[in-house]
């Protein structure tokens, strides 16, 4: 079993269920799912980047990701309906608790000037988004064989209700928020 998912079951439940006077175990906030999205806007004049991308993201996550395409045509960008310009990947169970013990226990000090992660970026229902700047800070990407940096962005969904609760919950997780 998995580290965060152990810790999450023996140490967060009790903590949060005291902390906000939940009167049972099922009212807990959990992690339901990671969806992991980068866009790759090249994609429009060069399909093979795309192809690319769709490998680091397989490499980063252990899962293979979903082309998500167009779903206007917007002539400024060059882009039709229907035109492959990104991966996304939905991880849910050990994979996602796998990825995001990754994440913040080893990706996350790998960025430059870390300082932690804004705690501005909830949505108001409890979700919790970020935007990664580089592919380069997961252990899996071999920097040599890196064609061109690419960011991605990284949606945390809780079954919370509130920010402060869903804070609360990635906090003990040990998410590195600002001070």
């Amino acid at each position: 079993m998995n580290r965060l998912k152990e810790q999450y079951k023996q140490e967060i439940t009790p903590a949060m269920k005291e902390k906000f006077n939940y009167s049972s175990v099922m009212e807990v906030p959990e992690i339901e799912k990671v969806v992991i999205n980068m866009g790759v806007g090249e994609a429009v004049q060069n399909s093979k980047v795309l192809d690319k991308a769709v490998e680091e993201l397989t490499q980063i996550t252990g899962q293979k990701p979903l082309v998500t395409k167009a779903k206007k045509s917007i002539a400024g960008f060059k882009v039709r309906e229907g035109m492959p310009i990104g991966a996304k990947v939905t991880l849910r169970g050990q994979r996602m608790y796998d990825f995001l013990d990754k994440l913040i226990a080893v990706s996350l000090p790998r960025v430059r000037d870390f300082r932690g992660v804004s705690k501005k970026a909830f949505d108001g229902r409890g979700n919790y988004t970020l935007g990664v700047k580089e592919q380069l800070i997961f252990p899996e990407i071999n920097y040599d064989n890196v064609d061109k940096v690419r960011g991605m962005d990284i949606v945390i969904v809780t079954s919370a209700n509130t920010d402060e609760e869903a804070r609360e919950l990635l906090t003990h997780m040990g998410m590195p928020f600002q001070k």
